[in-house]
């Protein structure tokens, strides 16, 4: 079992964020030993699963919707939203890095003059392609 504070160290976080997150109800309440919390393995996954969700722009509330489901359908279904949310930032990125990497190569004195500068700046960020990777179960 350990701390509240061992936890939070491991991921770099205060313990008052733990606190917070079970507040808000995105992570188990720890056991409480001699008036301590102490937290089982389990929360190492929990706190990993939480701070990915966050990484990918989900708030707490729509992080402890998904861990709160444990239907796959429902699940698969809040996540959708999210995933179409992350492909477009990824076209935008990719079309910001584009740009710059036009930019770093460009022999144009003045590269707003430059044809293919000015077809980038212009050019909507395309959605990447959505191919679903299969999820398969391992097979003993």
């Amino acid at each position: 079992m350990l701390s509240i504070g061992e936890l939070a160290a491991e991921f770099g976080l205060a313990p008052h964020v733990l606190r917070h997150w079970e507040a808000e109800g995105v992570l188990e309440p720890a056991a409480r030993v001699g008036g301590k919390r102490r937290y089982d393995e389990s929360a190492r996954m929990r706190i990993g699963t939480i701070l990915r969700g966050q990484d990918a722009g989900m708030s707490l509330a729509a992080i402890r919707a998904v861990l709160g489901t444990s239907n796959a359908a429902e699940r698969h279904a809040m996540l959708a939203e999210q995933v179409a949310a992350l492909e477009r930032r990824q076209a935008e990125l990719e079309a910001a890095l584009a740009v710059i990497r036009h930019l770093q190569s460009c022999e144009h004195s003045d590269f707003a003059q430059c044809p293919g500068f000015r077809e980038l700046i212009t050019a909507e960020p395309q959605p990447i392609a959505h191919s679903p990777r299969l999820h398969r179960r391992a097979t003993i």
